[in-house]
């Protein structure tokens, strides 16, 4: 028991900054207590003492503001910040190293018996606020965004965000990859804030592989007029900027359609002439 009281203090250093000494995340994280006790808590329960189970786990709730149910499965080093509000259901199971803020839900969708709470796999993240609703797993790893709403199976090493969660990013670009992108971006009057790999969002990711698509296109275009120069034509010696204002736009649409309509009445005369 001792063992593993140490293990979880050290734990709360590996995972918070403002740990300052084991004494005071011995008397002060409501995560850790609300932790040991359920540890007493799934103890009776495994006895079949489920009253008093189910009342020490009141306890808990009462001083620490965490409910746990006392069926909940819950591995090593499992470290809860701040804590206030979280709930983790009786079919509830999380393995190693796994990480939630407050706020967090562990939840069910159905009133049937049987496995209705969620399994984390090891080294989950999940940030404050979140809810994680079914008897859904997610990967070893994963990370959950604060306030998203978990309805499907997250796989392993991913980032989902939103409501309802989509993943937001798999692998982090290089930096080559990056700075290639800001510099399309800003070729065609984009602002590059958006597709940075710090910031996992599924928008910028399909901005950031747009980007990729546009580099290979005017790679192509660049090979296309080499290929057309050597062949005595001249093109493409000066590709003009890409203005995007809106007044432009609509002007140059505009007169496209006048020209396409023109176009049309010329073939139309030229077959009632014929």
């Amino acid at each position: 028991m001792f063992n593993r009281i140490r293990e979880d203090i050290k734990s709360v250093f590996a995972r918070d900054p403002a740990a300052r000494n084991a004494f005071e995340v011995l008397t002060t994280y409501p995560g850790l207590h609300a932790i040991w006790w359920h540890r007493l808590a799934h103890r009776l329960w495994q006895w079949r003492l489920l009253w008093l189970a189910r009342f020490v786990s009141t306890l808990s709730r009462w001083f620490t503001g965490i409910e746990i149910h006392p069926g909940a499965r819950i591995g090593r080093r499992f470290f809860i910040d701040h804590g206030m509000g979280v709930v983790i259901g009786e079919t509830a199971e999380i393995g190693d190293d796994v990480t939630i803020y407050h706020g967090v839900t562990l939840g069910g969708t159905s009133w049937s018996q049987g496995k209705r709470h969620p399994t984390l796999k090891n080294g989950v993240v999940i940030g404050a606020g979140a809810k994680v609703l079914g008897p859904i797993e997610v990967g070893e790893n994963a990370r959950i965004g604060s306030n998203a709403v978990v309805v499907k199976n997250v796989p392993a090493e991913v980032t989902v965000v939103g409501i309802p969660a989509r993943v937001a990013s798999t692998t982090k670009s290089s930096s080559e990859v990056q700075k290639r992108r800001e510099q399309i971006a800003k070729q065609y009057g984009f602002d590059a804030y958006a597709i940075s790999a710090d910031n996992p969002d599924p928008v910028a990711t399909a901005i950031g592989r747009m980007l990729d698509h546009v580099h290979v296109l005017d790679q192509k275009v660049a090979d296309l007029c080499c290929a057309v120069n050597k062949l005595g034509g001249s093109v493409c010696e000066e590709i003009p900027e890409v203005q995007l204002d809106d007044m432009d736009f609509v002007t140059e649409e505009q007169k496209a359609a006048e020209l396409r309509q023109k176009a049309g009445e010329k073939a139309s005369q030229k077959e009632s002439q014929e």
